[in-house]
């Protein structure tokens, strides 16, 4: 029985791996996206005017762009990668956000932005693991990987119970390699194995939710399910009335807001069919009290300042958003404050060594070692894998450790920088892949690890540059820079671990260059 589970556990895991590494490293750096943001973000806007004219500035702006008028976003913060107190888009097909603020000479002043995408699309490779095209396709793929994933997690269980107690604590380094990834595997695996059933059920929720609906669709709901589900949205609470209304300030609904809760922090005020009487507004925020998806909010009429609809909003969410939110902050780690975002982010990069260590598990079982004095050959199969091993893994560190310097490095000299960040990223993956193949694990490991340290390291010395440069300096979010030097020593670490396992490990071997 335990070889059946373990000869299902090793492929499962071979076949989900490569793809489940991707999502976890991105997924860790993720735990950090709104920094990452701020950290790419330019300091060339000029500072937010006062909230205190906000009604004035709503006013302004809706006079002067009707585009405006289907809906905007007041932003209620000053962060960094804020454009402008007032953000919209026009929608077909140009989705870049025009954004609207008083400049220093009070006059209003209307500029289309370009955000920094940087986080944006490493959050694309955590729900993607990477595949290229549609997104959807790629992450309906990750969704079957999960459930794979998932069967990993329970075969690779079962395979450690009858020595659980004594393999446990064990990490037994020396000169039995296979042990050491052995001891090492199932410490990180079992160690973190609460968190990861956690996140492949609620990856599986999330990959196959749209055939899951189809499923309720056919068994539940009887074809109704589109009617039902619109009919509890939270717009449908407020019916459509175009007739002219005036809107209360956000002071006031802001304050009123604060009455009914007052730990709850707003970040946005996203308005709908403003300046009529059916209109209504988003107020976003957190409270670290409550498990959330990435925000709560809840809806308000700004006319008569009446709150319509709390279904999403923290503490009063019904049976039906409560289970969602809570599978969103689970995934995600979006509760707790900053000791589980940096235990998620942990964990993920736990996660990624799990996938790690499993295919080298599964080339240490495979590799031939020297029997006499003749030559000895290596099975195709452990040579590819350890080449495919080496080529991913860091491959997909070093795209994205170039893509994050990128988009400092980038400013100002490209036009459309955030059209740079996939053709970035793949074409550093392809390469380092392309490169593992060419020079064989034992070669690229080290290689590719001083590659992916160099650019990792040049995540902060794009800060430096920037700093040391003419113009204004990219001084926020330096942990993300303090971050990088870590990442860069560490990799630096397994770099000269891999060149010394060439010049000292066993000749005849997969890790020995030929």
């Amino acid at each position: 029985m335990i070889r059946v589970y373990k000869s299902v556990h090793t492929w499962t895991g071979i076949v989900c791996g490569f793809l489940l590494f991707i999502a976890f490293y991105a997924g860790a750096l993720t735990m950090f996206e709104e920094p990452l943001s701020r950290w790419s973000s330019p300091p060339s806007r000029p500072a937010l005017s006062s909230l205190d004219r906000s009604a004035a500035l709503i006013g302004d702006t809706l006079a002067a762009c009707p585009d405006a008028r289907k809906d905007f976003t007041l932003h209620l913060r000053d962060d960094e990668q804020v454009p402008a107190r007032i953000t919209w888009t026009k929608g077909r097909g140009d989705r870049q956000p025009w954004t609207a603020d008083y400049g220093a000479d009070d006059a209003l002043r209307i500029e289309q932005a370009a955000p920094s995408g940087m986080a944006q699309f490493i959050d694309h490779l955590h729900r993607t693991g990477g595949l290229p095209g549609n997104a959807e396709v790629a992450e309906f793929i990750m969704g079957l990987i999960s459930l794979l994933y998932a069967v990993a997690l329970v075969s690779g269980t079962i395979i450690v119970l009858p020595s659980l107690v004594k393999d446990f604590f064990a990490l037994r380094v020396g000169k039995n390699l296979k042990r050491m990834w052995l001891d090492a595997h199932n410490a990180i695996g079992i160690a973190s194995l609460p968190f990861h059933i956690v996140i492949a059920v609620t990856a599986i929720i999330f990959g196959l939710h749209d055939k899951i609906y189809d499923i309720q669709e056919k068994l539940v709901y009887n074809g109704n399910m589109a009617e039902i589900m619109k009919a509890s949205s939270p717009n449908s609470a407020v019916k459509p009335d175009k007739h002219p209304a005036p809107m209360l300030p956000p002071q006031v609904l802001l304050a009123r807001l604060h009455d009914y809760a007052p730990h709850f922090e707003p970040a946005a005020m996203q308005y709908r069919a403003p300046g009529t009487a059916g209109a209504t507004v988003r107020i976003s925020g957190a409270d670290p009290r409550f498990m959330l998806r990435r925000e709560g909010f809840l809806l308000m009429s700004p006319v008569s300042g009446e709150i319509v609809d709390t279904s999403y909003f923290p503490g009063t969410q019904n049976s039906w958003t409560a289970p969602v939110s809570a599978a969103f902050s689970l995934h995600f780690g979006t509760f707790g404050g900053e000791p589980v975002r940096w235990a998620y982010f942990a964990l993920g990069l736990g996660g990624a060594v799990l996938f790690y260590t499993g295919n080298l598990l599964w080339i240490e079982t495979r590799r031939k070692n020297a029997r006499g004095d003749g030559p000895v050959l290596q099975r195709r199969a452990a040579y590819w894998l350890s080449a495919a091993t080496v080529g991913v893994c860091v491959g997909s560190i070093a795209g994205m450790s170039v893509t994050i310097a990128a988009a400092k490095l980038l400013h100002g000299h490209v036009e459309r920088l955030n059209d740079w960040h996939m053709p970035l990223y793949y074409a550093t993956f392809v390469l380092c892949c392309g490169w593992a193949f060419w020079r064989g694990a034992a070669r690229a490991g080290a290689e590719l690890s001083w590659f992916a340290a160099a650019a990792t390291l040049a995540i902060p010395a794009a800060t430096l540059w920037r700093l040391m440069g003419s113009g204004p300096a990219w001084d926020h979010a330096a942990g993300i820079d303090i971050a990088a030097v870590c990442g860069a020593l560490a990799l630096a670490v397994i770099a000269m671990a891999a060149r010394r396992r060439q010049r000292e490990g066993i000749v005849a071997s997969v890790w020995a260059p030929t």
